[in-house]
């Protein structure tokens, strides 16, 4: 009895000690994966997508369909991505991606992206066939820049797309299916257009040396960046100047508060700072879009 003790005891410690090793794998595959779906930007679209439901007069039902949905599309986007973009990056040595420094296999990225727009699909038109249907054709539209667009010279054009159908899917998943009015659209597609040369800035080198010639590698990091900050102020202004009435205060402020930040950082472009510094606009401008669109 005593042996037969000892060598339960032994089993166990031996499973305990094999448990061990396939945890602390799961857990690091788990953290490449939230790594590499791009989590900055997916929670900040996703975070504004339910502000804006909240003003456009959605309940917390809806609200939350509207917020899984862009979740979902957000999550794929940015898994296709990294996906996408493997070969490149260990071309380049980009240590900090988690596919390359091995935290996470491709096959699990692949079939995260494909899980995730899977999800997106029938979230996406539980609000609607319609509000559903201009939704997919944005997160369609930022797969087909991960899987060749962002090559070619119109790599804006999913970027300014996919940002600019965003209010659409909000309003008209209400009742009477209504769009959102044309600033509104636009502003949003501006935005979109300048995150994509803000976004990029950082990466025009490991990108030429590589052969992805969208139109910010061919403007180059300086021209590029001077674009990136018009785009954003003019997505700031057409907020602030489009809708009917006066012009608020806070609207005066948002406005001369963006083109000094534009203007101190995008004089020296580098790193992730314009990128960052254009979703801190984009939060400032969704604050004024609760007042202009609250009901």
């Amino acid at each position: 009895m005593p042996v037969r003790t000892t060598q339960i005891a032994e089993n166990a410690e031996g499973a305990a000690g094999a448990a061990a090793p396939r945890a602390a794998r799961l857990g690091r595959a788990l953290g490449g994966l939230g790594a590499s779906c791009h989590p900055l930007p997916a929670a900040a679209v996703t975070l504004f997508t339910a502000v804006l439901a909240v003003a456009a007069g959605h309940g917390p039902p809806g609200v939350l369909l509207l917020a899984g949905a862009v979740a979902a599309g957000q999550l794929s986007v940015g898994w296709c991505n990294d996906r996408a973009d493997l070969g490149r990056d260990l071309a380049t040595g980009r240590r900090d991606k988690p596919l390359v420094a091995g935290a996470v296999s491709a096959a699990a990225v692949a079939r995260a992206a494909g899980g995730a727009l899977l999800l997106c699909v029938p979230l996406s038109l539980a609000a609607g066939p319609l509000a559903g249907a201009v939704h997919l054709a944005g997160v369609a539209a930022a797969w087909g820049y991960n899987l060749g667009l962002k090559g070619t010279v119109v790599s804006w054009a999913p970027y300014a797309l996919a940002f600019g159908l965003l209010p659409a899917f909000v309003t008209l998943g209400l009742p009477g299916s209504p769009w959102p009015p044309p600033w509104l659209t636009a502003a949003a597609a501006l935005l979109g257009a300048g995150a994509h040369f803000a976004n990029v800035l950082p990466d025009i080198d490991d990108d030429l040396a590589t052969g992805v010639v969208g139109l910010p590698q061919r403007l180059g990091a300086r021209r590029s960046a001077v674009l990136a900050g018009l785009l954003v102020l003019a997505s700031t202004a057409a907020l602030v100047a489009g809708p009917s009435g006066r012009v608020t205060a806070y609207g005066w402020a948002l406005l001369g508060a963006t083109a000094a930040a534009l203007l101190l950082v995008f004089r020296r472009p580098g790193g992730r700072l314009p990128f960052l510094t254009v979703m801190a606009v984009a939060g400032a401008d969704v604050i004024l879009l609760v007042a202009e669109l609250r009901p």
